[in-house]
């Protein structure tokens, strides 16, 4: 079955999976306004569908808490469909302390009291997963796979609150706590491993591969929210090159190449630097 998403640049394009008639109508009524565009489904298996083959199109997802949910979750999870989401749990779960992650540590659980007001929490969901560190656990395979679809997936809802806020807005929802210097030991090591993983793969790629620019941009991104200097981008770069000469070194080869990936440190730099410079509150 094929499926076609057709929405305005500035609309929120907003997927949900609710059983209950009446709650199904109360979301209808409450995302009736031309900011939204809900594509609603009563069933597991066209949602799924749909969500598989326009992840990368949905803002937000809302899923109501039901007994196959966590199955539901699991399939989203296989797919990578990893998204900005409200979780609608019964009323009285939400003051539970050990109320468990249900998709993913930044879903927003909202009790479905008769005051809820779930558009209203909308923008906190994506707000909430565009802080997401990369360093966070996702229960999914294989994890670097996953971590790179997640970058993606914040670098394009941040391409869409840059059409409707500016850079300013997506500058304002990067959490100080995500940034790599007040990360844990740990977590600024596993931080940086991955970091260096990607910018390798980009080097080695990055005159052979037409989707370089999504690398770039995932990489980017991650760099961005962690709040990571030029200085230290330009440190990875010179590690990596030091380790390339002295494999050439030992296969007797000319290192001379190694000034061609110059242009791959531009390109991010450059990159990072007008994310950074679009970001700063410009004077009134």
């Amino acid at each position: 079955m094929s499926f076609a998403v057709v929405v305005a640049p500035l609309h929120l394009f907003v997927c949900s999976l609710i059983r209950s008639k009446d709650l199904a109508d109360r979301l209808a009524q409450s995302l009736s306004s031309d900011r939204y565009v809900l594509t609603p489904f009563h069933q597991t298996s066209p949602f799924l569908s749909f969500v598989e083959q326009s992840k990368h199109e949905i803002d937000c997802l809302i899923l109501e808490s039901a007994p196959d949910l966590a199955e539901t979750v699991e399939h989203l999870h296989k797919a990578l469909a990893l998204l900005p989401a409200i979780v609608l749990i019964p009323e009285g779960a939400v003051a539970n302390p050990e109320q468990p992650i249900i998709y993913h540590e930044a879903e927003v659980q909202l009790e479905l009291s008769p005051s809820a007001q779930i558009a209203g929490q909308i923008e906190p969901a994506i707000a909430n997963f565009l802080k997401l560190a990369a360093t966070c656990h996702l229960p999914t395979f294989p994890d670097h796979e996953a971590q790179t679809n997640l970058s993606m997936q914040q670098q394009r809802l941040s391409e869409k609150l840059k059409e409707r806020l500016g850079y300013l807005g997506i500058y304002y929802k990067r959490d100080p706590q995500l940034f790599l210097r007040h990360l844990s030991a740990a977590d600024k090591q596993e931080f940086l491993i991955e970091l260096k993983q990607d910018y390798r793969a980009i080097v080695l790629n990055y005159f052979s591969t037409e989707g370089i620019n999504q690398q770039i941009d995932a990489l980017v991104t991650k760099a961005f929210f962690a709040d990571l200097s030029v200085s230290q981008v330009l440190e990875i770069h010179m590690e990596l090159m030091d380790i390339f000469a002295k494999q050439l070194k030992l296969e007797g080869r000319n290192e001379d190449i190694l000034l061609d990936y110059r242009l791959t440190l531009i390109d991010v730099v450059a990159h990072l630097c007008e994310m950074y410079r679009r970001s700063i509150p410009r004077e009134a």
